[in-house]
């Protein structure tokens, strides 16, 4: 008979976890978080200290969730713990998966009741090890996905995630639940197999164990052989990877170098490619699609425009580098001007900070010392504008001559993407800055004058 309380301890015994550190269960009732609680439960009476909270997401798809609902505070309260009860509202439609988007809102309704340090613990088995391992060779998934699900991960960047039954087998689990007379629900989706897990459940894996008994032992072996070999693999990329990133770029954030990126093999290419973008925090696409886009930046015309979207991702090519980003709708940026009151203020010493669009914001601010410029004449407006045409002359107070807008956007290495977001401050109908990037040269305050200081924040354009 498995010890359930006692797999808890041992696997927080590995962790170094703060005194307020909570103890958070997700909990559905079916019988696999029923065995996990009722464990818990065991072990919050050895350990008074600790935190512990039960969480049951009501999804509001079943016309017995009210009734799960019940069951689940009445086990909680018999188990001495407490239940949080969060209500969700999962999308539907005709390219969306349901089981996708239900775990999704069930993530985030358990995240948002944790804190820096908490453990998630979920009742994730042997046979579900096995579903997901399947579930990744129906997707073409590499060593990353067969490494499937960790006993111990991290979650959120500063929580964690544990799955104490994760080497136990279902069978078990089911004798622990007789043993100890535990009433669980059934969810009557589960016996749907238009579902992927549940056609595995159902259908699919019955069969491989009645051929091969183990086979759910077994190919989590193979698992963890191939979580290995990912991490060695995470390691090697982790200490290459930094030398094909420029994080200095005049924009903000940062990019891939691509100038010698074509002497690397293919397969370090999509490694490093798939590095970046998990770098960045983004969904990595499929192979096929890094295929493509490792493509096109390396084998694309020297002056071709290369924009790839594919999986929520945008992939440019500017000169020798590759910018990735999230694919998202921004509004365009609208023509801002100071009023007087503004104006009144800045001279009388006060820094504005004024918010622009993609999330940056200009900071004006008086100032006797560094690069500045001329204050404004009297009746003279102050106004920060955006897409201008290529052919407004500019003269940088760093350069000997003027040059058309166009030009100087190419010189400071501004991609073509950025330019029609990129603030430039005006006085009456003339520009006098290109907010972090230069000076006019006519508009530099003479060096024993106060003067304006304006300064890009808060993030890249």
């Amino acid at each position: 008979m498995i010890d359930v309380a006692g797999r808890i301890e041992a696997q927080l015994q590995t962790l170094s976890l703060p005194a307020t550190a909570k103890l958070v269960l997700a909990y559905s009732g079916g019988v696999d978080s029923e065995v996990l609680a009722h464990g818990l439960s065991l072990y919050a009476k050895r350990h008074p200290q600790r935190q512990v909270l039960l969480v049951h997401v009501h999804h509001g798809l079943s016309a017995n969730a009210e009734a799960w609902t019940r069951h689940c505070q009445a086990s909680a309260d018999a188990y001495g713990l407490t239940l949080k009860v969060q209500r969700v509202k999962v999308r539907q439609g005709p390219r969306l998966s349901l089981e996708a988007e239900a775990r999704s809102a069930r993530y985030l309704a358990i995240l948002a009741l944790m804190q820096t340090g908490d453990l998630l613990l979920t009742a994730h088995h042997e046979d579900d090890q096995l579903e997901t391992i399947l579930l990744a060779l129906k997707r073409g998934q590499g060593p990353k996905g067969l490494a499937a699900m960790g006993a111990r991960q991290p979650l959120d960047g500063d929580k964690w995630q544990l799955r104490p039954l994760l080497d136990v087998s279902r069978e078990q689990i089911e004798a622990y639940a007789q043993r100890h007379h535990l009433a669980h629900i059934e969810d009557e989706s589960n016996a749907d197999d238009k579902f992927d897990r549940n056609f595995l459940r159902l259908e699919i894996i019955p069969r491989l164990k009645a051929r091969w008994g183990a086979i759910a032992s077994t190919a989590s072996r193979s698992a963890a052989l191939c979580a290995e070999q990912q991490a060695v693999i995470d390691e090697e990329v982790s200490k290459r990877l930094p030398e094909w990133i420029d994080e200095a770029v005049p924009h903000g954030g940062s990019a891939l170098r691509l100038r010698g990126f074509e002497s690397l093999s293919p397969a370090w290419q999509a490694l490093l490619l798939r590095g970046y973008i998990d770098r960045l925090g983004l969904k990595p696409p499929s192979q096929l699609q890094l295929e493509q886009i490792r493509r096109q930046l390396l084998h694309a015309r020297e002056d071709a425009r290369v924009e790839i979207r594919v999986s929520g991702l945008v992939v440019r090519r500017f000169q020798t580098q590759a910018y990735i980003s999230a694919a998202t709708e921004e509004a365009p940026a609208s023509q801002r001007a100071l009023t007087s009151a503004e104006m009144a203020e800045l001279l009388a010493g006060k820094t504005l900070q004024l918010p622009l669009a993609n999330a940056c914001g200009l900071r004006l601010c008086l100032t006797d010392t560094g690069p500045r410029l001329r204050l404004p004449a009297a009746g003279e407006p102050v106004t920060v504008r955006f897409n201008q045409g290529g052919s407004l002359r500019c003269h940088p107070q760093q350069r000997a001559k003027g040059r058309e807008l166009k030009k100087l956007w190419q010189e400071f290495g501004i991609p073509p993407w950025k330019r029609a977001g990129w603030p430039l401050l005006f006085y009456g109908d003339k520009p006098v800055a290109a907010v972090g990037l230069w000076l006019e040269k006519s508009a530099v305050c003479a060096a024993d004058e106060s003067g304006l200081s304006c300064v890009l924040e808060d993030g890249p354009l």
